[in-house]
């Protein structure tokens, strides 16, 4: 399962050569460096890794397109240069623990996201304790983000997250129950929450 192309932000351009994605963006402040990517076949359909020269997870997702996932790391952290390797090391070996059932896995794998306001670094530094097996609403993501009036920006925190499984956007739901929102499918999302539900047991 491919998702979709996005509209590349930030005046950035992605071109490919031999397995190597080279970004261009005229922002002068951002910074030229190479990250690698590698991604890992998964029952949700191949899932995608791109992580910094420190193997700091920039962005993730259930898609086969870096350039998809490139164009949501903000533009201070983006790699100018991407290039394809069979596996990231312990940063797929994580993805791949999580499939066989350990769950909290990718909790403990470092991300790195920034943003242009200060909630949206603290929303997802927060979404990182809400542990498998327990999801919450967007009004209990808020209060546990230090701002319980915020429910709307709590759910723009989980639209915006680049970072997905490794930044669990999936355990939040909305008061009435429901799903909410989710970039890789509601099929998915539903598929995640029922495999991490005996997690709470």
């Amino acid at each position: 399962m491919s998702a979709p192309s996005p509209t590349i932000s930030d005046a950035t351009v992605a071109t490919v050569s031999d397995d190597t994605i080279t970004t261009v963006s005229d922002d002068a402040t951002t910074t030229v460096t190479t990250g690698g990517y590698a991604t890992v076949d998964t029952p949700n359909g191949p899932f995608t890794v791109i992580a910094d020269h420190a193997d700091r997870v920039l962005a993730s997702g259930w898609t086969d397109d870096p350039a998809y996932l490139a164009a949501l790391v903000h533009r201070s952290l983006r790699p100018e240069t991407l290039q394809h390797s069979e596996t990231l090391g312990s940063l797929t070996d994580t993805v791949t623990a999580y499939y066989e059932g350990e769950v909290d896995a990718p909790s403990r794998v470092e991300v790195v996201q920034l943003s242009g306001g200060t909630f949206l670094n603290k929303a997802w530094d927060a979404l990182r304790l809400v542990e498998p097996g327990r999801p919450v609403t967007y009004t209990e993501f808020a209060e546990r983000a230090g701002e319980p009036a915020a429910v709307r920006a709590a759910a723009t925190a989980c639209a915006r997250n680049a970072a997905a499984l490794f930044v669990p956007c999936h355990r939040v739901k909305r008061s009435d129950g429901s799903l909410g929102g989710f970039r890789y499918g509601l099929e998915t999302k539903k598929w995640l929450l029922d495999f991490e539900a005996p997690a709470a047991d």
